[in-house]
């Protein structure tokens, strides 16, 4: 058994535990309201306060390539981006972590906002993330691209032609089947002056393409306006071939929902897919999450919302438009439950989040095996300190969940 200075295998079980031993220092400061916030909490009004929080950057991003290895991307105890990943056939062997060359940039790694892998043909991998700028709110998506299977990886590149002091953050990348990079991210350019008298709702969401492997993109073209400011996007690729993406959106004055759209339409062609109606003048910071149904082309989607004053995270069907299906529509079991992702393989449905007992955080699973008809709740795990929001890696019939704590991270294998 091998070990290198950031994962040391701990366990060969099902449960495998990686410990952090170089990211020991990791955490600046415990941001209590963001790692504890119970699943009623009412947002960050306009973002007020919000980028003040002490942060925690325990915020990595996973994704399988094609040999089958596992990789994180994140930063290290000296706020560098780092990458590393496991053996193809042995999750409990890692090979030696790589620190990538971003230029002295400053890159945001904490919550909804986090570093991004994504793998194509050609030998091609990509990493992206968020480069804070000088005013509060705003950033740059920027990438660093691999055509050598992520031995090596260029200087970082700005994907967005936009280069304004603005937002332009919360970006999701992922390659469609015929090696297309496609990036979208919250934009803020059509924010009209605030002298002007115009009302403006939220942000947008724009995106780019890239054709190279994300040496070069494409124009930004817009998706849709009156997104949320500073939530996830939830991105994939449909039968037919096309991406498409989900989001927070604003509709109306303040009704904050979800919007799914397919991104080869024009622009604000735009489907209503949750009808939580919650009237809030303020971002939630909590995206929602999407896999594709592939039994029949439609969708599985799990989000946060209120609904005639109950919070929570809910799950439901959406049909292949993004429209829900109202007689899949249910809670998760659990009141507390924020920050939930999901996968699916056929007729198995997975989807894992945290939640904070008043003691604790437990890391916990509900898994349909009948399409979403059905569900077994589970307990994977539980820590007393910080830690970052589960996420899902997926391989066709290979799934894992991988949950970032400052002394460890935890990969949880689940059978599909």
């Amino acid at each position: 058994m091998t070990s290198h200075p950031h994962f040391k295998p701990r366990s060969l079980r099902r449960v495998l535990a990686i410990s952090l031993l170089a990211l020991a220092g990791l955490v600046h400061a415990h941001d209590e309201s963001e790692q504890a916030a119970p699943a009623g909490h009412t947002g960050h009004a306009g973002h007020a306060g919000h980028e003040g929080m002490a942060k925690n950057q325990l915020a990595l991003g996973t994704a399988f390539d094609g040999q089958g290895r596992l990789w994180v991307v994140g930063l290290d105890a000296s706020q560098h981006l780092f990458v590393q990943h496991t053996q193809a056939a042995d999750l409990a062997h890692w090979d030696a972590p790589q620190v990538l060359d971003t230029g002295g940039d400053e890159i945001s790694a904490d919550g909804e906002n986090r570093p991004k892998l994504a793998f194509g043909p050609h030998h091609w991998a990509v990493i992206s993330y968020t480069r804070p700028l000088s005013k509060p709110y705003t950033g740059w998506i920027r990438m660093l691209h691999s055509q050598d299977d992520g031995q090596t990886f260029s200087a970082p590149l700005t994907v967005h032609a936009d280069q304004q002091i603005i937002t332009h953050r919360f970006e999701s990348i992922a390659f469609d089947h015929a090696g297309a990079l496609h990036a979208v991210w919250v934009d803020k350019r059509d924010q009209p002056a605030k002298d002007s008298g115009i009302a403006y709702e939220g942000a947008a969401i724009y995106q780019a393409t890239s054709l190279d492997g994300g040496a070069t993109f494409g124009p930004d073209t817009k998706v849709a306006d009156h997104s949320c400011e500073c939530c996830r996007i939830a991105l994939l690729e449909n039968p037919q071939g096309q991406m498409v993406a989900m989001w927070r959106h604003v509709f109306g004055q303040d009704t904050r929902d979800h919007g799914f759209a397919n991104l080869s339409a024009p622009p604000n062609r735009i489907q209503r897919a949750t009808f939580d109606d919650w009237h809030i003048k303020a971002c939630p910071h909590h995206g929602p999450g999407l896999a594709l149904a592939q039994q029949d082309g439609a969708y599985h989607a799990v989000w946060f919302g209120l609904r005639q004053a109950v919070a929570g995270v809910r799950y439901a069907r959406l049909n292949a438009q993004g429209a829900p299906v109202p007689s899949s529509l249910r809670m998760l079991p659990d009141a507390r439950a924020e920050h939930a992702d999901v996968a699916s393989h056929g007729d198995t449905v997975v989807i894992v989040w945290r939640a904070f007992t008043g003691k604790a955080t437990q890391l916990r699973s509900w898994t349909s095996r009948d399409g979403g008809h059905t569900f077994v709740l589970r307990t994977l795990a539980e820590t007393a300190g910080p830690n970052d929001h589960p996420r899902l890696a997926q391989q066709g019939a290979r799934l894992v969940v991988v949950w970032h704590l400052p002394q460890e991270v935890q990969l949880h294998e689940i059978q599909l």
